[in-house]
């Protein structure tokens, strides 16, 4: 039986990039998933891409609402009759200097990580109490580790994830509720590939195994979070890097 068979997971940013990536991982491990996502036509197509109605949905979510992030994990109860894993990755960048940052830039980043990761992680967790079970996985990113030129937002609100993951996972361990966070590193994806050469030659030549990753490896990091192959992990931050800043 595959290992999420008969689970249902919700994925905030599902439409695209890393989180589509999770989404297929999960389904191709038995999930049902609701994928969030700002564009509804794009987060739709997604999840027709992924199997149609009988395993996935797409719903339009703005996670720094409180009120559609209500909607979004009310759709999977309805939906699928439960919620039993929670993927919080929606997220954005706005790149400058601190010379140059507006305070509206910053403000973007903060609401769309922090508080759209806190909004999700405690609606969630609010369900998953009371079923005395659950998984919930954060994303972060290895600058909110090591600090990023022209990232002083991002970097903080990636950091802010990392202490807010641990912080709830203290508070919901005895509710039987997991809560983890992954960092990826420099992985493939379109944001990425769009960045100058010489940037992305940099960024390449600090990683230890000599490659970028691919979505799908950071997707298996996730699906291990989600799984119970990972049962006495909670609180813990795993880095998805190929070893760059060890």
């Amino acid at each position: 039986m595959p290992a999420l068979s008969g689970r249902t997971a919700v994925i905030t940013g599902g439409a695209q990039g890393l989180g589509y990536a999770i989404a297929e991982r999960f389904v191709a491990e038995g999930a049902r998933v609701v994928l969030g996502d700002l564009d509804l036509a794009a987060t739709e197509a997604a999840a027709k891409q992924l199997g149609g109605a009988d395993v996935a949905i797409g719903v339009q979510c703005d996670v720094t609402d409180g009120e559609q992030v209500d909607a979004m994990l009310a759709a999977a109860v309805t939906t699928f009759g439960a919620l039993d894993i929670m993927v919080n990755n929606a997220g954005i960048t706005r790149d400058a200097t601190m010379r140059t940052m507006t305070e509206d830039q910053f403000d973007q980043v903060i609401n769309v990580h922090l508080k759209g990761t806190w909004n999700g992680l405690r609606k969630a967790a609010a369900i998953m109490r009371e079923q005395k079970r659950g998984a919930i996985i954060n994303l972060s990113s290895i600058s909110g580790k090591v600090g990023m030129v022209g990232q002083t937002n991002y970097s903080a609100a990636k950091a802010g994830i990392v202490g807010m993951t641990k912080a709830a996972a203290k508070e919901m361990a005895h509710h039987g509720v997991r809560i983890n966070a992954i960092q990826p590193g420099l992985i493939r994806s379109a944001m990425t590939e769009a960045m100058p050469q010489k940037a992305w030659d940099e960024k390449l030549a600090a990683v230890p195994m000599g490659r970028a990753g691919e979505p799908h490896e950071v997707a298996g990091v996730a699906f291990f979070l989600a799984s119970d192959d990972s049962s006495y992990l909670t609180g813990t931050v795993l880095e998805v890097t190929g070893g760059r800043f060890m």
